[in-house]
């Protein structure tokens, strides 16, 4: 099913943390590295790994402030970098978008010519959302979000569970990765639960099936 999967893959993380930095230094000079990193989502250290990057790279100027405090400015050449960093970045988010949509959209063919018509997603980021638009432009019906330790009831008007049993008792009939955190330890404890041909994965997840069923079919 998915043992044998492509190249693609949502693009970095490291340069939309990096266009983030750029962008929040480019707002205001009045940043601390643990603002920064609150900001960013990311961890002080990696905040201050970004920081001296760009300062040797000569996108980020850091003068003094009064209380032993530092101010931060982006350098011409941080603004040009900006820009640069920006558009291609948005690019590359597009053709992910296009891309994923694709793969989800193919899954669903699959799915409704078996004659499954509700499913339920695992996940509930943007991958979930680009499943559901892809569910949406195929006929197929999402029943559930799988989403444990989410505090909502709801992702984008359908229901929010802890788990596939409550998922399945929503009426799912199959379900579809679309987390891009784990994606393989969700995809072998859903295979573990119910029958693997009943879960699915886009390609560019690069999961492969659990080591006993690939035997069961070497077989």
């Amino acid at each position: 099913m998915n043992d044998k999967l492509d190249k693609s893959a949502e693009p970095p993380r490291d340069a939309a943390t990096l266009v983030a930095l750029l962008a929040a230094v480019s707002d205001s000079d009045q940043h601390t590295q643990r603002s920064l990193a609150g900001r960013l989502d990311v961890a002080l250290g990696l905040a201050n790994a970004l920081l001296k990057r760009c300062v040797s790279k000569g996108l980020i100027k850091i003068q003094s402030a009064p209380a032993r405090r530092y101010a931060y400015y982006l350098t011409p050449k941080g603004f040009a970098e900006k820009s640069r960093l920006v558009a291609e970045y948005l690019e590359s988010s597009l053709n992910f978008f296009r891309h994923a949509r694709g793969q989800y959209e193919e899954l669903f063919v699959e799915l409704a010519g078996r004659g499954i018509s509700r499913i339920a997603i695992a996940g509930s980021g943007e991958l979930a959302e680009i499943a559901m638009l892809s569910a949406s432009a195929t006929g197929i019906s999402v029943q559930a979000v799988i989403a444990p330790g989410r505090n909502i009831s709801h992702f984008h008007g359908h229901a929010v569970v802890a788990d596939l049993a409550a998922a399945l008792a929503q009426g799912a009939e199959a379900v579809v990765v679309a987390d891009s955190n784990a994606p393989q330890t969700i995809f072998d404890r859903l295979c573990a639960a119910m029958p693997t041909d009943r879960v699915l994965a886009p390609r560019l997840l690069h999961v492969t099936l659990p080591a006993v069923t690939r035997k069961e079919i070497a077989a």
